[in-house]
């Protein structure tokens, strides 16, 4: 993008701002992965359980209303702040540098509130129309309102994490994600177990589960504010409204478009399905038990792709070019490799999760499963693929990408719908996040990443998780063979990476179980 601003690799070098790390502590790359998976281990261990909890309590009807209103938020809380907290994870460390972070915070902190309470108050405002556009009925005010109460919230939350992302401290993201988790578990259950077992009792355990996070996350910026003692250059203040507005344009946009990708479908349902509003309903709720688990997974891949951004940035602006793209094929073909290996586990397990868990209330949630899976793994590669694009700021290609995948969704859904029904939707997911990855893939190597041939092979490996489990797990055999055995995959430079944080990581624990008491002939010898 020619409007937004840019430094000189060697500026950056030689003088970069000193930062306090008591109050902003950087986590690396690799160290950052590892956080995230281990505590997302334990928080989506949790979440499954509350989702399960949800599947089986709410009836088909309920848990369509939960579904659509859970959609709609994650639409509109972007919207409504003009996304400024995405341009976060690309302009937090160029303000840090030049220490302006204060200011940066400052000013995107009061125009972000400024924009949610205006857009939580034209919800209230038109609340029947919201309910027609959302529920499919007019009748569904008073879910709206709490909608525009947890609107604020969830903004709030958003600011927050994407600011602790942007600024590499995993950690406190980490947490702040894990903590979420477990209170939307303890509410979502306690609310509906005490008071009332529908859609209204969890979209306010959601809020609820926000707003713990919003409130320790704003205590803990306090400090850390507090603790910076950043210059306050106000006389180049218009410089960094120069820089967000058309980067933050474009990731509206992307915003907009991606949480589309996610809602159309069953918008769609909704709206264009054969039956009734309450058959309709239901139709969605079948939906959302068949994306359950695969949203897991791509969550799990977007949540890398985050963490990947500012690291990524920091060797862009550094002019460590390769080592961008080296990055981005590795944790590429780690995602796709990972994402697929878990999707096969899932699908064998399927029966377990739908006849016993669920007690055979989705059969059709059941037999779309396979589908989701394969899409999920797909969109959780394009997420790790995109973030190249936007270190080379052309967000109107990620734009572009994504708005191909929405509209290939829209099509299929619309001509299909009323003859496959729920069939449709799968179908269509699919062949959305296959076109959106593939788009991603020929613009980056039009931007200088190499797409790695081993990124290809894996890239084909999901389609045999519509054919069954025994397919699944013969090409989830034969990729582990080639990622293993030979160099198809992984080369050499990827596999040296590898072995060497695997090493790191080993001599760490193993320096930490030293230091354990010994037990045994060892505690004896001693004791004599």
């Amino acid at each position: 993008m020619n409007d937004c601003e840019t430094l000189e690799p060697s500026a950056i070098i030689a003088a970069p701002a000193e930062e306090n790390p008591s109050a902003w502590r950087a986590d690396t790359l690799t160290d950052g992965v590892l956080i995230v998976l281990a505590l997302m281990l334990v928080q989506r261990s949790v979440g499954f359980l509350r989702a399960i909890l949800f599947c089986r309590w709410l009836d088909a009807e309920q848990l369509g209303l939960w579904d659509m209103a859970f959609g709609f938020l994650m639409l509109a809380a972007p919207l409504v702040v003009l996304s400024l907290p995405g341009t976060f994870g690309r302009y937090a460390e160029r303000y840090r540098r030049r220490g302006r972070l204060r200011t940066f915070l400052l000013q995107t902190s009061a125009v972000c509130l400024g924009l949610a309470l205006g857009g939580a108050g034209g919800i209230v405002w038109f609340r029947k129309t919201i309910s027609a556009l959302v529920f499919g009925a007019p009748n569904h005010e008073s879910l709206v309102i709490l909608l525009a109460g947890c609107l604020l919230v969830i903004v709030a939350y958003n600011y927050a994490l994407s600011l602790f992302t942007a600024l590499r401290a995993v950690r406190l993201s980490s947490a702040m994600e894990f903590f979420n988790g477990i209170s939307f578990a303890v509410l979502g259950i306690a609310l509906p177990a005490v008071w009332r077992c529908d859609a209204a009792a969890v979209i306010l355990a959601w809020g609820g589960a926000n707003l713990v996070c919003v409130l320790g996350a704003g205590l803990w910026c306090r400090k850390a504010l507090a603790a910076n003692s950043f210059p306050d250059e106000q006389a180049e203040n218009a410089g960094i409204w120069r820089s967000l507005i058309p980067f933050a344009a474009w990731v509206m946009l992307l915003n907009a478009i991606t949480n589309l990708y996610g809602y159309t479908d069953r918008y769609l349902i909704l709206h264009f399905a054969p039956g009734g509003e309450g058959e309709r309903l239901a139709l969605v709720g079948q939906y959302h038990s068949a994306r359950l688990v695969p949203l897991l997974l791509a969550s799990l891949a977007t949540m890398i792709s985050m963490i990947l951004l500012p690291h990524l940035s920091y060797d862009w602006e550094s002019g460590r070019r390769e080592r961008v793209s080296f990055r981005t094929n590795l944790f590429l073909k780690l995602a796709m490799l990972g994402t697929f290996a878990a999707a096969t586990a899932v699908l064998a397990a399927a029966p377990l999760l739908f006849d016993l868990a669920f007690r055979g209330k989705f059969a059709g949630g059941s037999a779309a499963m396979p589908g989701m899976l394969a899409a999920a793994v797909w969109f959780g590669a394009a997420a790790i693929a995109i973030q190249y694009i936007w270190c080379a700021e052309r967000a109107g290609l990620a734009v572009l990408a994504t708005g191909v995948g929405l509209a290939v969704n829209a099509a299929i859904n619309l001509l299909l719908l009323p003859v496959l029904g729920l069939t449709s939707a799968v179908l269509a997911a699919m062949a959305a996040n296959l076109v959106m990855l593939l788009s991603i893939l020929q613009f980056a190597r039009m931007l200088g990443l190499g797409v790695q041939r081993g990124a290809w092979i894996l890239l084909a490996a999901p389609a045999s998780l519509c054919l069954g489990p025994w397919a699944a797990v013969g090409a989830l055999a034969a990729v582990s063979f080639l990622a293993l055995r030979t160099d198809l995959i992984f080369n050499r430079d990827d596999k040296a990476k590898i072995a060497e944080k695997w090493g790191g990581y080993c001599g760490k624990l193993a320096g930490c179980l030293s230091t354990l008491p010994r037990f045994g002939a060892g505690a004896r010898k001693n004791s004599g």
